[in-house]
């Protein structure tokens, strides 16, 4: 199949399938931050999960709001939510869904968490949106283009050296006692009296947006972080395993995110020190 001609180079279909792969990835996130909201700060409780991190109604009704759409829309292609496991397809593409990402949060009131959605190719994301749906902020990442929050083009900031630099992860509990020691070797070489604890996937949508320089967790699942690599290197950042080595769907979950990507080395120099 060949490309129209007013659209040139024999890239206008591969164009015209990712600009229908971002329509319904942004459908996806219109439906889960409807099913979302009228659970904000409603006094819903929580039940526990296997591992002991806590699942709501609200996660529940927006990974299934997103799933009706997707077994209607592209049947063929696989889908991985964190809530209701995985689908099998047979197209070589996943959406992988995180309905709400910091629900922790969202229990506390708070609106930093987020609704993940990624579309990942061969093991590597090519389309991730990090939707906010009380505030109503929406990050969009895609391979090759500007990362956009609500349309605008949003740029990571540069950061001189790893002193300067604003540090966040969600919290210190989530490592075990051998992470949380090379953390705290990077934590010591950043500005720790701007580091900021808490906020799970919205801290990489503050780190693509400019405010934050490095954001560093351990023990995340593809669910946690797929969404986050377009979003963040579209807006000049990037993303890696501790060992500096790009993610994928085999990585480990130990993750970072640097918004001057020319820091990079210097934080994974800083985690391999122990504090």
């Amino acid at each position: 199949m060949t490309a129209p001609p007013d659209e040139g180079h024999g890239w206008g279909m591969k164009d015209t399938d990712l600009d229908r792969d971002i329509a319904l990835a942004l459908r996806l996130a219109d439906a889960a931050g409807a099913a979302i909201r009228p659970f904000f700060r409603s006094g819903l409780t929580a039940d526990r999960k296997p591992d002991a991190s806590p699942v709501t109604l609200a996660d529940q009704a927006a990974e299934e709001a997103m799933r009706v759409i997707l077994a209607a829309e592209v049947p063929e292609d696989t889908v991985i939510g964190e809530e209701m496991g995985s689908t099998p397809g047979t197209s070589g593409r996943s959406w992988v869904l995180d309905p709400i990402d910091g629900t922790t949060g969202f229990l506390a009131g708070r609106p930093l968490f987020g609704t993940l959605i990624a579309l990942v190719v061969e093991g590597f994301p090519v389309l991730g949106v990090i939707d906010q749906p009380v505030l109503g902020e929406r990050w969009l990442g895609v391979i090759g283009r500007p990362t956009t929050l609500n349309g605008h083009a949003v740029r990571t900031r540069a950061c001189a050296q790893l002193s300067d630099a604003a540090l966040a992860t969600t919290g210190p509990h989530y490592f075990n006692d051998h992470d949380g020691s090379h953390f705290m070797g990077l934590a010591a070489k950043t500005d720790h009296k701007r580091m900021v604890m808490g906020g799970d996937c919205y801290n990489y949508a503050m780190l693509a947006s400019g405010h934050l320089d490095v954001v560093c967790e351990a023990g995340l699942k593809l669910h946690d972080w797929a969404a986050l690599v377009p979003v963040v290197e579209g807006a000049g950042g990037t993303m890696a395993d501790w060992n500096g080595e790009p993610l994928h769907a085999g990585s480990d979950g130990h993750v970072i995110a640097v918004g001057d990507a020319a820091r990079l080395e210097d934080v994974v120099e800083a985690l391999a020190c122990h504090h």
